[in-house]
């Protein structure tokens, strides 16, 4: 695992990076930073709270004071009852673990998953900012390529955008559990850990491995886990016609010489992605984990403001 040191040129105006590669993340920032300030500027702050209380002072005891804040040292030293007063901690630390295997190099529309994701990235970023709120960055495969330690600032949030759009992988394959074990064993700190990816692991099956299973549970007692599930409509449903297509799998490298002309196989390839996509959201209820899926054709924000304002109803109960 590569930690990343901080850098004075956090777009790479030196010219250590491409135009083109400045220029998209100077469209991203743009782009999200009116998105964070016009849609959602007080969500970020009514839905995730501080967490715990922080010491402020004592003070002498007042009727009405829960007596379970007696400070019983001072109390004997002055004489007569004081209390300790907590406020809440504020200051939250997010983190944004990128998913950067093979398949997120696909994308059938506009743009690749990797893409999107480094847009959710910075509106997820730039929230953090602008509550003054820490925010650090993982880049994964079947292990853990980047990290990036928690801070403030825009040329931080920049050098966030950048790493995700421009950071290229060792490995092509896909191991969350063992990336996400590594995440909680790093992260002292309790933080809002937002885990985008397709969630596509090798050998892939319907239903979630046990190894997720237990990584995901774990990850969730200590943080608060938001898994962010990236997929695209190609994934689901092929056109039909007379060909038969070579399925190169991204990750593994395999071909599989597939009939585009079979009725059947195309049904079965849908059924296949829907009871994979299925068996990831049914874990994530039974871990009572809230989760929001992307798709590559519509638009990413309307699913992450839906998801803001879900959790804000429920803290409001």
């Amino acid at each position: 695992m590569t930690q990343r040191p901080p850098s004075e040129d956090p777009v790479g105006e030196g010219g250590a990076f491409s135009s083109g590669l400045l220029a998209q993340v100077r469209r991203i920032e743009i782009m999200t930073d009116r998105l964070v300030t016009e849609t959602f500027a007080g969500e970020y702050l009514s839905v995730f709270k501080g967490r715990g209380m922080e010491f402020t002072e004592v003070r002498e005891y007042s009727p009405g004071d829960d007596i379970r804040t007696i400070d019983w040292n001072v109390t004997a030293r002055m004489g007569k009852p004081f209390v300790k007063r907590y406020t809440e901690e504020r200051e939250l630390t997010a983190v944004i673990a990128c998913d950067l295997s093979g398949s997120q190099f696909f994308g059938s529309r506009s743009a690749l998953k990797k893409e999107i994701a480094a847009e959710i990235a910075a509106v997820l970023a730039f929230s953090a900012l602008q509550n003054n709120d820490k925010a650090g960055l993982f880049l994964f495969t079947d292990g853990i390529e980047e990290y990036v330690p928690p801070k403030k600032g825009r040329k931080h949030v920049l050098h966030i955008i950048r790493d995700v759009l421009a950071f290229e992988p060792k490995r092509r394959g896909t191991r969350i559990s063992a990336c996400l074990e590594t995440m909680v064993r790093v992260l002292k700190r309790s933080s809002i850990l937002f885990l985008i990816s397709d969630f596509r692991e090798e050998p892939e099956s319907a239903a979630p491995s046990e190894g997720l299973k237990r990584a995901l549970r774990l990850a969730s007692l200590k943080h608060d886990v938001v898994p962010v599930v990236i997929t695209d409509p190609r994934e689901r449903a092929l056109p039909r016609f007379r060909a038969y297509l070579g399925l190169d799998d991204p990750e593994s490298g395999d071909r599989t010489l597939f009939d585009a002309s079979d009725a059947g196989s195309l049904a079965a390839l849908k059924r296949s992605e829907e009871a994979r996509l299925s068996g990831m959201e049914r874990l994530f209820s039974a871990l009572g984990i809230e989760h929001i899926r992307i798709d590559t054709d519509k638009p990413f924000i309307d699913p992450i403001v839906r998801f803001f304002q879900k959790r804000a109803r429920k803290l409001r109960r």
